[in-house]
């Protein structure tokens, strides 16, 4: 199987090592998922956005080309490409105001646009989804929040966004959340644990 991670983080994919200040837990999450992934067999590609300079802003040009069915700016248009070639999607943010950074929020406007991901639907009607080779979204987010609050107080509004509100409209209906909560109160113990338990899920994929 080959698996398309989009990873949305500042400091970048290799800030995985427990460095104080250049740490980001988010990135030792996506070493996890890559490390199952691997230990499973499956090939990967990784989308740093921050790193390959992925623009999430829409602007009017883009708008009236997505409106009438017309190409992306080439950065968008190459995550197409990619994402054309994936079985499985990953996503792997930090929880920023209870949902995701600005980037992954930037994929799903540009990236997932009309006449690509899906065709607009007759009066009444669904949507029709065009990603016919993609089977399953899975998301992994680090928060502060701790993740039962995050589920039961705030509505786990991520897992909305991505899952109901878009790739559900899109016909994509295998969807997990994987949450990392309490990021900032873990010792080395507690993130070790958290990491491991993420590497095992993907390694059963």
């Amino acid at each position: 199987m080959h698996v398309l991670v989009v990873f949305d983080h500042p400091y970048g994919a290799e800030a995985h090592e427990n460095v104080p200040h250049r740490r980001s837990l988010a990135a030792a999450a996506l070493e996890a998922v890559r490390t199952g992934l691997a230990d499973a067999g499956h090939s990967v590609d990784v989308v740093d956005l921050v790193a390959e300079g992925f623009d999430p802003v829409m602007s009017a040009t883009e708008l009236r080309a997505w409106r009438t069915g017309g190409e992306m700016r080439s950065d968008a248009t190459a995550l197409q490409h990619r994402l054309s070639a994936a079985d499985h999607l990953v996503f792997v943010f930090p929880v920023w105001w209870m949902a995701m950074p600005a980037g992954t929020k930037g994929f799903l406007d540009r990236v997932l646009s009309k006449g690509y991901a899906f065709d607009e639907p007759t009066i009444g009607g669904a949507l029709r989804g065009r990603l016919t080779r993609l089977r399953a979204v899975s998301v992994v987010s680090v928060m502060t929040t701790d993740a039962a609050l995050y589920r039961w107080w705030f509505g786990r509004p991520a897992t909305a966004i991505l899952g109901r509100g878009t790739f559900r409209l899109i016909g994509i209906r295998r969807f997990r959340h994987i949450s990392i909560g309490r990021s900032t109160q873990r010792g080395a113990a507690g993130r070790a644990r958290a990491l491991a338990g993420v590497r095992r899920r993907f390694a059963a994929l």
